[in-house]
């Protein structure tokens, strides 16, 4: 299996950075990640972060980063993520309706054929990390595959996020699979919950024709955990990003309520290391 470049999500240590960045990437670097990536700066200009970067040996090669920002201040944005270093860009999150309904969708798309473009000219890719509701469907279709079968690897790609994937009701390893020449960078998230929450949910309808709806996360006990703690069988998720073209593994959780996030992020760097990486 190769080696793979091991990063963190800071989203899951937020409080930590934002309390004291410089002390946390510290952390983070003597727990074995050599790469990080953003979810927000914290008041910090780029030439700040990236000297914290180099204090601490760390790089930053993926952030994630709202799409609009790029429409609204294209330059300043870009200037930003090449001062770091970041050669990635994730759109992280949406509101479900501005990508679950139709009109949404094409909004989204005819967005990121400008966004895409305008990173690609400065040696940015722009990716897409996906939920759960992504697997919703629009004319039958998945709405995530239906966005990366209307755009090219030239404007975005995924970045699949495992757990995800997994709640939703499908196989992260057949996800991996296929998209394995577009999956540069994959978030590996481990969780734990009395059901999966959606997928073929969606679809079923009760014994007198009504529509049964996919359970919330609550009512499923849904919980973020350190890798090797809950459902996902990461051995095989390794397995098939040796086979596709990842190149960068990002741990990612969410929320720890059981352990400071620290803690939780030095647990899922700890397993990784028995898994050979």
């Amino acid at each position: 299996m190769k080696n793979f470049k091991v990063g963190l999500q800071l989203y899951s240590v937020r409080q930590d950075m934002e309390r004291d960045m410089d002390s946390t990437l510290g952390a983070v670097k003597a727990m074995g990640y050599d790469y990080v990536e953003f979810a927000g700066y914290f008041g910090k200009s780029a030439e700040e972060i990236k000297a914290l970067l180099d204090k601490h040996g760390l790089k930053c090669r993926s952030v994630h980063q709202t799409h609009d920002v790029f429409l609204t201040a294209p330059e300043e944005n870009i200037k930003f993520l090449k001062t770091i270093g970041a050669e990635y860009c994730a759109i992280p999150w949406m509101a479900p309706e501005k990508i679950t309904t139709k009109d949404g969708f094409e909004k989204l798309v005819a967005d990121i054929k400008v966004v895409g473009k305008l990173l690609a000219d400065a040696g940015i890719k722009l990716l897409y990390h996906n939920h759960d509701f992504e697997f919703q469907k629009i004319d039958g279709e998945i709405i995530l595959d239906k966005l990366y079968s209307e755009l090219d690897s030239t404007l975005i790609n995924p970045e699949l996020d495992t757990c995800w994937v997994h709640y939703a009701g499908y196989d992260p390893v057949e996800y991996i699979n296929k998209y394995a020449d577009r999956n540069t960078i994959v978030h590996l998230k481990d969780f734990d919950c009395k059901e999966l929450g959606a997928g073929p949910n969606y679809a079923l309808i009760d014994e007198n024709g009504n529509e049964i709806k996919p359970k919330s996360r609550e009512e499923n006990e849904f919980k973020f955990l350190p890798l090797g703690q809950g459902r996902q069988n990461m051995p095989a998720i390794l397995e098939a990003c040796d086979k596709a073209s990842t190149e960068y593994i990002i741990v990612e959780q969410d929320q720890s309520l059981d352990r400071p996030a620290l803690e939780a992020v030095k647990m899922s760097r700890e397993y990784l290391k028995t898994l050979g990486q």
